[in-house]
């Protein structure tokens, strides 16, 4: 059975940098499609990156295009998230998922909730000063 377990999330000043990891098992990395999400308060969920555990290609919506980086270590099943240039509206609850489908054709949206099978629990990150 597939779990995911996100860590990393806390309080960071504006302009500042964290890392979120979403570890998985009972599931390679190989065979999955890796996104994150958010949450803000009184919001509803949005995608923010993806990526192919098959390929390593990756996605990133416009708002975090030159701020974030996704990367995986098929070694530790771990998909991290480098949050760099953060600004408050990062703030919310970031969410890990996973598609059994590994890949995406270039006029596909990879961050279709839809898609996403399995969640983690979610961690939270506030960005204030």
């Amino acid at each position: 059975q597939l779990q995911l377990v996100e860590s990393g999330g806390g309080l960071v000043q504006p302009g500042g940098s964290l890392s979120l990891s979403c570890t998985a098992s009972g599931v390679s990395l190989n065979y999955l499609r890796i996104g994150w999400f958010r949450q803000a308060p009184g919001k509803e969920r949005e995608g923010v990156s993806c990526i192919s555990g098959a390929d390593y290609r990756t996605y990133y919506t416009d708002f975090v295009k030159g701020r974030f980086t996704i990367s995986a270590d098929s070694a530790k099943n771990t998909v991290t998230l480098q949050m760099n240039k953060m600004k408050p509206e990062d703030t919310g609850v970031y969410y890990c998922a996973t598609d059994l489908h590994t890949h995406w054709s270039d006029d596909y949206y990879p961050l279709n909730l839809l898609d996403f099978d399995s969640w983690g629990q979610g961690t939270q990150v506030i960005v204030s000063s």
